[in-house]
């Protein structure tokens, strides 16, 4: 059977759930990602990206280009919700999906065509997404992953295209090679040493000689220039872990503020857990220090998405794990072995009201940002990861109970 492979891209994701959040930020150049002296461009806007800033990029070179930028450290929690409700909406919908990023999705439509019609149906579903997420998604339409991929992109922003089967290489011939995936800086400096910038020029080399200066990748990207792929799609499964990082302007020492930051990230991750129906049974603790060494220790535990429980694992680990005389420049923790389940009572700890309080804390958070009500002990820790939730400018709740 001929493919029919279906590409969806979310327009400047981050950016554009930050505008959903608040309105003001609409049509103004945004920067989302860390902003301190090591921060790195998550996401820039359209009205950025004129200026030159891009994802990727450090947020001081950014800033530079676009002084008029209004900078958001953004939060983790609340994109990872949105990307989980264009999920559910694409799962119910394609017959095999492939999640390829927190904003980025594949879909086999093969055999489609003799039914409804695979751009038709592709359009109605991205309609579905803009219509019940308000967030802007653009898609390609083509025989491949490749192309489809490359299509959304001539796409964006918040369009579509189809490339119709046979011609694959007219639509490729007049891009920038840069255009093709697996194409970086480098490999794209040597091309312009050999005087190749467009696609059409690599489809009239030989092959041998694309593997010549390149080796085996130098095969790849020739296929891909002329629109040959043939990569399966990997169907979507529920992630097995999630995890969050913390990377220090300045390396550090200080112990009460290193531990406040793993409380707050065990708090961050324990709430990603519950608003999507996950225990966890593996807790891990990673610490790198200044000397780039960099050491992990994890631990097994009855399954669970408990704040005080998880949030009493990490610490245990990081007292085992750390050496009080060395700089720290990242620490992180990371849940695993993840499965599908809700917060059960313990029967020698919890009372209702401990499951009363989770519950009211989950809905202030879902509406307000993950960051909206915290523990006394993680106040001090205003980021996370490198994403921050300012609840619209107002400080957060701040509770204090016998789960410290």
């Amino acid at each position: 059977m001929q493919r029919t492979i279906l590409h969806m891209d979310l327009d400047s994701f981050f950016v554009s759930v930050e505008r959903l959040i608040d309105s003001k930020l609409i049509g103004k150049p945004i920067l989302v990602g860390g902003t301190g002296d090591r921060g790195v461009v998550s996401t820039a806007s359209y009205e950025a990206r004129k200026y030159g800033a891009h994802s990727g990029m450090p947020m001081r070179m950014a800033k530079r280009l676009c002084p008029e930028a209004i900078t958001i450290r953004g939060n983790a929690g609340t994109y990872t919700k949105y990307s989980k409700l264009v999920t559910d909406i694409m799962k119910g919908e394609v017959p095999i999906l492939e999640k390829s990023s927190i904003d980025e999705f594949y879909a086999d439509l093969s055999g489609m065509d003799k039914y409804v019609g695979a751009y038709k149906f592709s359009s109605e579903l991205r309609q579905k997404i803009m219509r019940e997420t308000g967030l802007p998604i653009s898609f390609g339409l083509a025989a491949n992953k490749i192309v489809s991929k490359v299509a959304t992109g001539e796409a964006k922003p918040n369009n579509q295209i189809k490339i119709d089967r046979g011609f694959e290489k007219p639509f490729l011939a007049p891009l920038s090679i840069r255009k093709i995936p697996m194409v970086g800086e480098k490999m794209f400096q040597t091309f312009c040493n050999l005087g190749i910038k467009k696609v059409n020029k690599v489809q009239e080399m030989p092959v041998e000689m694309m593997e010549s200066v390149f080796g085996k990748n130098g095969r790849v990207v020739w296929k891909r220039a002329n629109g040959i792929d043939s990569s399966p799609i990997i169907e979507y499964h529920e992630r097995k872990s999630i995890s969050n990082e913390r990377t220090f302007r300045r390396d550090t020492t200080d112990v009460y503020r290193l531990k406040t930051i793993m409380r707050a990230m065990a708090e961050d991750l324990a709430f990603q857990l519950r608003n999507g129906n996950r225990l966890t049974s593996c807790v891990t603790v990673k610490i790198r220090y200044s000397d780039f060494n960099t050491y992990s220790k994890q631990m097994k535990i009855p399954y669970t998405s408990a704040d005080h429980t998880l949030i009493e694992r990490v610490l245990e680990i990081f007292n085992k794990l750390y050496n009080r005389r060395l700089l720290v420049r990242l620490i992180g923790v990371r849940f695993s072995s993840l499965v599908q389940g809700k917060y059960q009572i313990d029967l020698f700890e919890d009372t209702k009201k401990t499951v009363n309080l989770y519950n009211a804390m989950d809905i202030i958070r879902n509406k307000y940002g993950s960051r909206s009500v915290i523990r006394a002990s993680t106040y001090g820790a205003k980021t996370i990861g490198g994403f921050t939730n300012p609840f619209n400018g107002e400080p957060p709740i701040v509770l204090a109970h016998r789960h410290q």
